[in-house]
């Protein structure tokens, strides 16, 4: 009998593709417990199209990814005015005049035509039970992101890259936004070549996430800093937010990576920042930040100290950081830092928040300088 198998492709491997399919692991911390879509039969999108359908639609879905879906051009090129807050030099971003965002954030900025790819503006949207999975290291979305909006909740996306979303524009797209969701899990997730935030959490309540073990990947020809570093990285503004933020390499960025803000209760644990030209946390007012075991490594400053708004507590000594037992169930680990300049938060009146919550374990920060680098990203499971 005349096989229908593709050619070079085996009986005994698609079956092992095929039982290999789905999420790998479970959540820890805010977000444990989700099941995205669980136990269903795995669907393997061919064209965007598909993959936007099976993203969108009601049904509990395992999505895998074994390609590229490539959206740049799909939805043509936008030529309008925006603007220069940074200058034109050949290493700085330009800005999309979003929500008339250049007469707001700098009146008197230069003005300069813009030409992007209207496909990266907007992000796919995911319904609610949905598991969108990567297979090996070969489930990319290219100048498209996603987001996870409108009430959806028990979601997991894990090993996939989302890159080319307009990285020379301010507001040229967000690779993964979160707002008004619930139990959402970023998994072995890598962002890279992002026009504004790599992830983020808008102002209405996204409730339980974790986002763990991904690379933010801020290297880019195109910064607000112009040094080849992306500012705008991680940005938490939610309205009632639980997010877990673990074992995630956080990468040649200049500043929020991350930003807290609104009422956002946040555990940083077992993170790597590495090569910050600025700052990592920006403590806005609503912050309430437990940060322990994490590696700062070349970045100029922990903390942007020009505005501490919000509350923090930076795990200082082992005599202070005794204070976490009773709340989070161990007690907290000291950070560790390389040519990195440190910051001192003994904040503990928000520790009541951890009460009964999913939190993360922790390990020793010099477990995680061993092991985030290697192991965060995709194609890392």
């Amino acid at each position: 009998m005349k096989s229908i198998l593709a050619p070079g492709v085996t009986l005994a491997g698609l079956l092992c593709a095929v039982s290999a399919a789905g999420v790998t692991g479970s959540a820890e911390g805010f977000a444990k417990g989700v099941t995205g879509g669980g136990s269903a039969t795995p669907v393997y999108p061919s064209t965007n199209a598909e993959l936007v359908s099976y993203l969108s639609d009601t049904t509990a879905r395992v999505i895998v990814l074994t390609k590229t879906f490539d959206f740049t051009g799909s939805e043509g090129t936008v030529t309008a005015t925006g603007c220069a807050p940074w200058g034109t030099a050949s290493g700085c971003q330009t800005a999309i005049d979003q929500n008339s965002w250049c007469e707001n954030y700098e009146p008197s900025a230069p003005k300069v035509s813009v030409t992007y790819d209207k496909a990266g503006i907007l992000g796919i949207t995911v319904g609610s039970n949905k598991s969108l999975v990567g297979s090996g290291s070969s489930g990319v979305i290219k100048g498209k992101g996603l987001r996870i909006v409108s009430g959806a909740s028990n979601i997991i996306i894990q090993n996939i890259a989302i890159t080319d979303l307009n990285p020379q524009y301010v507001w040229g797209g967000d690779a993964i936004t979160i707002n008004d969701a619930d139990m959402v899990w970023i998994d072995h997730v890598k962002t890279s070549l992002i026009g504004r935030q790599h992830m983020v959490l808008g102002t209405s309540a996204s409730n339980r996430v974790t986002i763990s073990n991904c690379e933010i990947d801020g290297q880019t020809s195109w910064s607000a800093t112009c040094d080849g570093h992306h500012y705008w990285g991680i940005y938490l503004d939610g309205s009632s937010d639980l997010v877990t933020l673990k074992g995630n390499y956080i990468h040649h960025t200049s500043g929020r990576s991350p930003k807290v803000a609104g009422n956002t209760l946040l555990h940083a644990v077992n993170n790597y920042w590495y090569a910050n030209t600025g700052h990592a946390f920006e403590v806005d007012s609503g912050a309430m930040i437990v940060a322990e075991g994490n590696v700062f490594q070349n970045v100029a400053n922990m903390v942007d100290t020009s505005s501490v708004a919000g509350r923090i507590f930076t795990s200082p000594d082992t005599a202070t950081n005794a204070a976490c037992t009773s709340y989070l169930g161990h007690a907290c680990q000291l950070n560790a830092f390389g040519s990195s300049t440190s910051y001192t938060g003994t904040d503990e009146t928000f520790f009541q928040y951890f009460s009964g919550k999913n939190v993360a374990s922790a390990s020793s920060a010099s477990a995680a300088q061993a092991s985030v680098p290697s192991n965060a990203g995709v194609g890392k499971i």
